[in-house]
């Protein structure tokens, strides 16, 4: 009876995968929703875009602010609000990203395949009918916030 190897190879390269430092992965804990994902793999693909992107001259405006850190957020908001920085980037950032050099392309590409997956599993966290309700009765801060900005 003559076997074949693949299902050992198989076998093989999961746990290798699994079990190498650059595949490690970190659960997040965002309130109720628990996301795993190989954040030193993300980093790792963002360090080498970084590397090779032009400097950024916009020194007056922030998207995201590292001294209002994710956890200071209620727990019950980080899921939602870790759902909708991901879409920004996906939607708006890495769609729009361009340059010439083809590794980068990769990398985007890679870190846009974190980031959805990341994203799916957050969604499967939301309850939409819940998320909408709340989101329709917080509806009049967002108008005050856009009535400040006059």
């Amino acid at each position: 009876m003559k076997g074949s190897g693949l299902p050992l190879c198989l076998i093989s390269a999961v746990f290798y995968l699994f079990w190498t430092p650059s595949a490690r992965l970190k659960t997040l804990h965002l309130g109720s929703c628990m996301i795993t994902s190989s954040l030193q793999a993300i980093q790792s693909g963002f360090s080498e875009i970084q590397d090779r992107q032009p400097k950024d001259e916009i020194i007056d405006l922030r998207i995201l602010r590292k001294t209002q850190p994710l956890q200071d957020t209620k727990p019950a908001g980080q899921c939602c609000l870790l759902h909708h920085v991901l879409r920004l980037y996906l939607d708006r950032v890495f769609k729009n990203y361009q340059t010439p050099d083809h590794r980068i392309l990769q990398k985007i590409s890679g870190l846009a395949n974190s980031f959805l997956t990341i994203k799916k599993d957050l969604w499967l966290c939301l309850q939409p009918p819940a998320a909408v309700v709340k989101a329709l009765g917080e509806l009049d801060i967002l108008l005050s916030w856009m009535e400040e900005m006059d």
